[in-house]
């Protein structure tokens, strides 16, 4: 008897069933409710069957699905991290946990975190962190980063998302190969103009004038894509063009702070020149501005909104995050395309790149590392501590004088050139051959400096974007990282680090500054100077008055002189009450100073910060704390 054509012969196989889909098909998705049971037919011919993805009525993950068919091309085998914990595992839904199993060789109880510092001891390996973006908290993410910054290699790993779906999502997507023919490296860079590297898309201001880069950017498919300006955790810009972190199709929380677009009110840059994060297809997605990832109870904005959550639920298997404030550059711009070039790990890249002036990690990865004998070998931290000849203390009048930080007509300079005058004249020759005793010369000396101080934060109060203001950044960047960092409290209550960078040449100061993961470099001081805090209600409504408590410890006792401003587009809308305020205080004692912020009733609620300054010697002291104007209840 003659068989039938192939393609007529009923398919008996007892596997077969018409809701799967071919052997080629890299996802399938699925409800809720079929997870269980496809996850243990995946896992029994991982090879053979797609990896299951419970969309249910997650409309933008099926379209991401699609996205990632165009950029996947096989399954592979995640090479495993020596250890997983589960965050939440009893909210899950079933199966979600079993599709992660094979990420991990062991799985330890999340009970086990209570204690990090017991946990590191027992568990020395890397990690590997499954759970949704709600559990990703402070406590006890922020021990665990610390904990692997410059140590073991690949040392912490998080898999998360907006819900369960997203969850699943972005496990399912560590099993999946990129196509051999997706092999595009692009950085787009707003704050640099790097050097053009030979295998690297590079796009600077230049080229956001004269291109469309969001057709660019969604027009390619990415094996790696860098996005590096400035930003928050809800957007990146990049000239007009802005990298968006609002998901259209997710429920904002009641009472959670939005950007304008949240209260109904046009975007900030061009909506028309929007990148939507989550159509962006690519295998690796860094996003290099401050904030672009923060953990769930440090981030200024509703989930509704997040960069990291839009790009977790984009096609990207790997999203690369900043959990918090840094200072990439030219340096950590370079390090990644080099790094990309020969498939470095991007967060290590980084993160090594900043370790010589940050003493905490930038960055976070979400999505598997590649196996170590895969990857080259991180380079060394950074660590730009030169000759100690050369680390000599520079006084302020020098610094600010001998250095670049005001321009050479800028009307303080005559005064402060007088000023430096007298005390190399004082300095120059010993006391009891001066002309003046050393009473008279500390009187001297104390009458200029009230006089400029004066001088310095009535010029500060009217035009915030005085030269003198941009010291931390203009000594910072000529500075090494002092390797003793002390823990401090936030004005928001949350820990922070306060730690020094030490000026490499005689006319560079020392900076101290401190950094919350929620806040940001929340103070900024020299030594000796004032150090301040700023105390205020997370939230004031339009037409509200915001009551600001400033709390100053002045280095020495004597005057000092403190300020408040607002940034700029919302001077308009806002009457400050002292604008400045001079008290006598007594040195090392903490003493309160109060402000007022009133606000117009068509303030538009966002995020706002605002800024208190202290003046004493010439130092210039800040305190930045963030809030938000919320409409006005009826």
């Amino acid at each position: 008897m003659n068989a039938a054509p192939a393609d007529q012969r009923p398919d008996r196989r007892p596997d077969r069933r018409p809701d799967l889909p071919g052997p080629a098909a890299l996802f399938r998705t699925v409800t809720r409710h079929q997870l269980p049971r496809a996850v243990r037919e995946f896992l029994d011919s991982p090879q053979l069957l797609p990896v299951p993805v419970p969309t249910d009525d997650r409309a933008d993950l099926a379209q991401s699905v699609e996205l990632a068919g165009r950029l996947y091309g096989g399954r592979r085998q995640p090479h495993p991290l020596d250890f997983g914990i589960v965050l939440g595992a009893a909210e899950l839904p079933e199966g979600l946990a079993e599709l992660a199993r094979p990420l991990a060789r062991t799985w330890v109880a999340e009970e086990e975190l209570a204690d990090v510092a017991s946990f590191r001891a027992r568990h020395s390996g890397s990690l590997l962190l499954v759970g949704r973006y709600d559990r990703l908290t402070l406590d006890p993410v922020r021990d665990l980063l610390l904990d692997t910054y410059r140590g073991r290699r690949h040392g912490l790993t998080l898999l998360s998302g907006r819900d369960d779906a997203s969850v699943g999502w972005n496990i399912a997507k560590q099993y999946a190969e990129p196509a051999l023919d997706v092999d595009a490296l692009g950085l787009f860079t707003d704050t640099d103009r790097p050097p053009r590297l030979p295998g690297v898309q590079v796009f600077d201001d230049r080229d956001f004038e004269r291109e469309d880069i969001q057709a660019r950017i969604l027009g390619t498919r990415w094996r790696r894509v860098a996005f590096q300006g400035h930003g928050k955790d809800d957007s990146v810009n990049l000239g007009e063009f802005t990298i968006c972190g609002l998901n259209g199709t997710a429920a904002a929380v009641p009472g959670l702070l939005g950007p304008r677009c949240a209260y109904g009110l046009p975007c900030y840059k061009p909506e028309d020149k929007l990148v939507p994060l989550n159509r962006v297809e690519a295998v690796e997605l860094v996003l290099s501005a401050c904030n672009s990832g923060p953990l769930a109870d440090l981030a200024l904005y509703d989930p509704k909104y997040q960069l990291l959550l839009n790009a977790l639920d984009g096609p990207a298997r790997t999203v690369v995050s900043a959990v918090s404030v840094h200072d990439s550059d030219r340096p950590e711009n370079v390090a990644w395309m080099h790094g990309a070039l020969v498939g470095a790990d991007s967060v290590d890249t980084l993160n090594a790149s900043l370790a010589g002036s940050h003493p905490y990690p930038a960055f976070m990865r979400f999505g598997l590392p590649a196996a170590p004998e895969d990857t080259p070998p991180p380079p060394a931290p950074a660590d730009h501590r030169p000759d100690p000849l050369l680390l000599t203390v520079g006084a302020r009048l020098t610094a600010y004088l001998g250095s670049e930080l005001l321009p050479h007509n800028h009307p303080l300079r005559p005064r402060l050139t007088r000023l430096a005058r007298k005390v190399d004249l004082w300095v120059a020759r010993p006391t009891h051959l001066a002309d003046q005793s050393p009473e008279q010369i500390h009187g001297s000396l104390t009458a200029d400096l009230q006089s400029l101080d004066h001088v310095i934060t009535e010029q500060v109060a009217a035009n915030p974007e005085h030269e003198l203001m941009n010291y931390p950044a203009h000594f910072g960047d000529r500075s090494s990282l002092d390797p003793q960092v002390r823990e401090v409290t936030c004005h928001c209550g949350r820990p922070a680090q306060e730690f020094t960078r030490r000026g490499l040449l005689p006319h560079i100061l020392d900076t101290t500054c401190a950094v919350c993961m929620r806040c940001g470099d929340v103070t900024f001081r020299l030594p000796d100077s004032p150090a301040l805090l700023a105390h205020a209600p997370d939230e004031v409504e339009q037409g509200g008055v915001l009551e600001i408590r400033a709390v100053v410890t002045a280095a020495r006792s004597g005057p000092v002189r403190l300020g408040l401003f607002v940034p700029s587009y919302l001077r308009e809308d806002t009457t400050v009450e002292p604008v400045t305020t001079r008290l006598r205080l007594t040195g090392g004692r903490p003493e309160e100073v109060g402000f007022r912020v009133r606000f117009a009733a068509d303030t538009a609620p966002q995020a706002y910060y605002f800024t208190v300054f202290a003046v004493q010697d010439l130092a210039v002291s800040t305190a930045r704390r963030h809030f938000g104007v919320v409409p006005r209840s009826a």
